[in-house]
């Protein structure tokens, strides 16, 4: 299975400890060594870096783990390819704009056979995640307007994406810039830092950080992954179905939908 990570934070925070867990998985690990990305926003615009090999031996990886990029939200993925072939147009997160902002989404799961409806984006590689994505775009652009309230935006979201869990699984990542939804059909934990921040110690890598020093009393970060990154902090795991919609480092809306029962396919997208 592929594997997903994002944050979302009230202040401009770097990822690294973060990203550093998540690409030893992409080939020492784990074996997602099909691809890695990673896009962080910075104001409007939205600094995105791919490679269709593996992370964990990536030099390209390795300036941003040691590089403190600050974002107050990024989204990133690391890939084991089951559909479409192992290449830079198949690596997530996609990017497209709408509504005069890039929208960027990230995808673990499988919904075989998936086409999109013809519309106004079209996939540029072959995997399903993306013809998901120019399909949840398309009809996000002919269902709503750019004056839609958050509100009313989410439940479309949820809707959608509802429907394309009873397709197959559909663990999402999907963010404007602004906030951050998150949507499971099978695994997604996620964990929010606030004062009093304590040391926290990966899985993947004899890395430890102690938090505290790092921020100020006010900082709020929350990060979203599939499978927890650290040993010695509580993780929030969410149920199948599960969804929220994060702005700032908090949850502002959320919810639990009824989706299929499904196990988690090895390979993944």
């Amino acid at each position: 299975m592929c594997e997903l990570l994002a944050m979302s934070a009230n202040t401009p925070t770097d990822l690294c400890f973060s990203f550093t867990g998540l690409t030893r998985r992409g080939g020492a690990t784990g074996p997602h060594r099909d691809g890695w990305g990673v896009a962080f926003y910075e104001g409007k615009g939205v600094r995105v870096f791919l490679e269709s090999g593996a992370s964990a031996s990536s030099r390209i990886a390795e300036v941003v783990q040691t590089h403190p990029i600050k974002s107050e939200v990024a989204v990133c993925h690391i890939r084991q390819a089951n559909v479409g072939e192992v290449c830079l147009a198949n690596t997530h997160p996609f990017v497209r704009e709408l509504w005069g902002q890039y929208w960027t989404f990230a995808h673990n799961g499988q919904l075989q056979g998936f086409r999109p409806s013809p519309g106004f984006y079209q996939p540029v590689g072959d995997t399903d995640s993306e013809a998901l994505f120019c399909d949840l775009l398309n009809r996000i652009r002919s269902d709503s307007d750019p004056g839609i309230s958050r509100q009313a935006l989410t439940d479309r979201l949820v809707t959608y994406a509802t429907e394309y869990a009873h397709r197959g699984v559909f663990n999402l990542l999907l963010s404007n810039g602004d906030w951050l939804f998150t949507f499971c059909t099978t695994r997604m934990a996620s964990i929010t830092r606030r004062a009093p921040f304590g040391p926290a110690r990966l899985k993947d890598a004899d890395v430890t950080v102690d938090f505290e020093s790092e921020t100020t009393p006010n900082d709020i970060v929350s990060v979203i992954v599939t499978e927890p990154l650290t040993t010695d902090e509580q993780w929030d795991i969410y149920a199948p179905g599960e969804w929220r919609l994060w702005f700032k480092g908090e949850v502002v809306q959320s919810g639990c939908e009824s989706v299929p029962a499904r196990s988690h396919p090895h390979p993944s997208v």
